[in-house]
């Protein structure tokens, strides 16, 4: 585990910008996590789409954020949607060396419902850079796999309906046990700041929980 002071950092250079997608400003250049509704920003060094529905791989909000040199890491389905152009194409269980950084797509399914099909390998991911590692959950429930993680930030959706609800989400956080946990998947299409609320307090005094203002 990193640090108190690499997570920290990680942190401090961490924007929500709504629903699943997030920004990180790393040392190898902007990251983005399921780009949606962008206004724009920074040009990406890294886009990672966890799958193609259209919340979470939008072709024109990534052509925002895009250019030459940019690598986009997803599944084949979102692949397909995007063109060839510095597209790499992941399975759960595959890892990516980039300079600087470490992609590993772990398991993003439903248990419960069928927005999410194990069988069609959509994924979350686990980014190493800055000598942190962060967990970006995806679409998902609650799965067995998640109690093989050892990350340090554990970005998890809790809306319920599509994915885990607040209550799934907190067991899931405390059988990762990050070093941080923050809620996302709420406040666009379904679930309300008060799901990251009760995300937040059913965790205090167990689990360090961070809700971060949307940009």
């Amino acid at each position: 585990m990193a640090d108190q002071s690499a997570i920290d950092r990680a942190v401090a250079n961490l924007h929500w910008l709504g629903h699943d997608c997030f920004r990180l400003d790393s040392s190898v250049g902007p990251i983005y996590f399921d780009p949606f509704q962008l206004a724009g920003g920074p040009v990406a060094s890294l886009i990672l789409c966890s799958h193609d529905h259209f919340d979470h791989c939008v072709a024109e909000d990534i052509a925002k954020i895009r250019d030459a040199k940019t690598v986009i890491v997803t599944e084949a389905n979102c692949a397909a949607k995007l063109g060839p152009q510095g597209v790499r194409v992941i399975k759960p269980g595959q890892s990516l060396e980039l300079p600087g950084i470490k992609v590993t797509g772990v398991p993003a399914y439903n248990t419960n419902k069928q927005f999410h099909p194990q069988a069609n390998d959509w994924v979350g991911f686990v980014v190493e850079v800055d000598g942190v590692r962060i967990y970006h959950a995806g679409d998902t429930d609650f799965i067995p796999e998640m109690k093989e993680l050892r990350v340090d930030i554990a970005l998890l959706p809790v809306s319920g309906t599509y994915v885990m609800t607040a209550e799934e989400a907190v067991e899931a956080a405390l059988a990762i046990r990050p070093g941080l946990a923050i809620p996302m998947h709420y406040g666009a299409i379904v679930g309300e700041a008060s799901d990251a609320q009760r995300f937040a307090q059913a965790l205090a005094g167990k689990l360090p929980v961070k809700i971060l203002p949307k940009e």
